[in-house]
């Protein structure tokens, strides 16, 4: 070996020990910088789960505040709808007339204030509210099926057909006495709603055809009502007919107010375990198809859930338009697009809203009452240009 080659590998030696210490040191770092690593991607995992821990607290919340909050203003609505009227009745009257019937309390009342409260003002009451509740839910799951903001419970032509039906049988006395006039107006709503779909499958099926259908089925039975009304009619029937067309709460009773309020609460139930349903065909079927639902299944539960709530409603209460158009509107622009939101905002709206409407109307052409029908469309025709002038700004 010579000088030189002694010299490079004395050189080396220290190179080649630097090396290995280098190595060395930099094993424990780069097994820092793992563990460094794995305690902040942890605590980065703790940190969201506790954020969405404080947003579901938060939402739980506002949705107890709300449900609340909506429910007092139910009951605050009733009570002082209760109130107006010809006859002067207070709310002390009103709140001892309720405990005397519900709690057997023996407060003495005036034979005349009982009956006026437990008898006209409270079952009316009542099935207003379970018809703004049940219109405005039927509005949203159309609008959603159909993915049409101006769908509402009537573009199945449920309402045409349950005119119709209460026109045949109040005017030309089909099913006599055992049926009456809701009887036959709730077999005309099964029928059209039969015939919308039997035309909508017969087209091909699809939203456009299932309006389609709806406004076909909707005019034939308008022209069906009109011949019934022009050909077989006195003028005292058209009176009653005309009347309980426009919608009209006058009559109803304790039984109709058992009826709607036991469809309304059951729609109510069925609409918020489809809720998630509900959201995905507001984005198309391809979109619900692929996130698991069955949607010609699903699709059909939810026109027939429709049907039946506003074949019911119409049939105590008669057409009562623009509730099933603008409150849902109203609901998502308030709470979100959200159908855990807009269902039951939709009900309590729909309900207050039915209850001020049918307090107005009994009030204002007293002692007449205006048809509560009349009464949602001057509001309503209102309140749904400016929520279309507000989607335009906000486009």
């Amino acid at each position: 070996m010579t000088v030189g080659d002694g010299t490079t590998a004395a050189a080396g030696a220290p190179g080649a020990a630097q090396e290995r210490a280098a190595q060395g040191s930099a094993a424990p770092a780069g097994a820092g910088a793992l563990a460094t690593a794995a305690g902040s991607s942890a605590g980065a995992a703790a940190a969201a789960r506790a954020l969405r821990t404080r947003r579901r607290l938060r939402t739980a919340l506002l949705a107890s505040v709300f449900s609340l909050g909506g429910l007092t203003l139910l009951v605050l609505s009733v009570g002082v709808a209760i109130t107006l009227g010809p006859a002067d009745v207070s709310l002390v009257n009103v709140r001892d007339v309720v405990l005397n019937h519900v709690a057997q309390a023996q407060i003495p009342v005036r034979v005349s204030e009982d009956a006026i409260v437990w008898q006209e003002r409270l079952p009316r009451a009542l099935v207003a509210a379970a018809c703004g509740a049940g219109l405005g839910l039927c509005g949203a799951i159309m609008q959603s099926l159909l993915r049409n903001p101006l769908a509402d419970p009537y573009v199945l032509g449920v309402s045409s057909g349950a005119s119709t039906g209460a026109v045949a049988t109040g005017v030309l006395g089909l099913g006599g006495a055992a049926l009456g006039l809701s009887g036959g107006a709730f077999i005309g709503a099964l029928v059209a709603f039969a015939l919308v779909l039997a035309l909508s499958r017969m087209a091909g099926g699809g939203n456009d055809r299932v309006v389609l259908a709806g406004v076909a089925s909707t005019q034939l039975f308008s022209a069906l009502t009109s011949l019934v009304v022009f050909a077989f009619a006195d003028s005292d029937e058209t009176r009653g007919v005309m009347f309980w067309l426009l919608g009209s709460l006058e009559g109803v009773r304790w039984n109709d107010v058992g009826l709607c309020l036991a469809v309304v609460a059951a729609g109510t139930l069925i609409c918020l375990r489809y809720a998630f349903a509900l959201d995905a065909f507001a984005f198309g079927d391809e979109v619900a198809s692929s996130l698991g639902l069955n949607v010609r299944r699903v699709r059909l539960l939810l026109l027939l859930l429709t049907a039946l709530m506003t074949a019911t409603l119409v049939s105590v209460a008669g057409a009562i338009g623009f509730v099933g158009l603008v409150l849902p509107h109203a609901a998502r622009l308030l709470f979100g697009s959200r159908h855990t939101r807009i269902v039951p905002a939709t009900a309590v709206m729909g309900a207050v809203f039915m209850i001020w409407v049918d307090a107005g109307s009994r009030v204002a052409f007293a002692p007449t009452p205006l048809p509560v029908g009349v009464g949602t469309a001057l509001i309503g025709v209102p309140v749904f240009i400016a929520l279309l002038a507000r989607r335009r700004r906000t486009a």
